[in-house]
């Protein structure tokens, strides 16, 4: 993107027209790109965790804890549900979201999803000293991210739009691209509106 570019898409107002749900594994930045990216389009940031957690005036590792994963994952699709039903804006979904077909159908159905796109070791820097990853409460929580990684990014994959994810990017470059991306590629989703 050159400079020129950059600068518009930092400084230009947009109109959103589908909800934008960010997926990916956990540390990839769906939460901190969401939130920004809500800031900048001016529209609400919702976040599904936060929500079921909202809910369940419990936390997820103490759902996972006392109701199991597929419980969690069972509200999960129901919260995810309503959220598409409400105002556009940016939806944050947790890691698991993106691997139920119903999910996947409902948010390309009624929203668009951004895969954040990270690799391996990336992730690892951002997860390895945080405790409030449930499935990572294990011997060896790097082998088990790597096998969460591999068995998830051919769903991932699947996303309607692909947006790498890079060490050296700030929360705000990586707005940046979600947003030159999708003006680029999704002008269903968002465009850019008249000065």
């Amino acid at each position: 993107m050159s400079e020129n570019q950059q600068y518009q898409v930092q400084t230009a107002t947009y109109r959103l027209k589908k909800t934008v749900v960010m997926v990916g594994m956990m540390g990839a930045g769906k939460t901190a790109v969401g939130r920004a990216l809500a800031q900048r389009l001016d529209v609400p940031f919702l976040d599904s965790d936060a929500e079921i957690e909202s809910a369940a005036n419990m936390t997820v590792p103490e759902i996972f804890e006392r109701d199991g994963e597929s419980f969690f994952r069972a509200k999960e699709t129901q919260v995810i549900s309503r959220l598409l039903d409400e105002a556009r804006g940016i939806l944050s979904t947790g890691g698991g979201a993106f691997l139920a077909q119903e999910n996947r159908e409902n948010i390309t159905a009624r929203g668009v999803s951004v895969w954040l796109n990270a690799d391996l070791d990336l992730l690892w820097q951002r997860v390895r000293h945080k405790d409030t990853r449930p499935l990572l409460r294990t011997a060896d929580p790097r082998a088990t991210l790597q096998e969460i990684y591999a068995a998830r990014v051919p769903l991932y994959a699947m996303a309607d739009v692909e947006v790498a994810s890079e060490p050296n990017l700030s929360i705000e470059q990586m707005v940046d691209r979600v947003i030159a991306t999708l003006l680029r590629d999704r002008a269903d989703v968002l465009e850019m509106r008249d000065a």
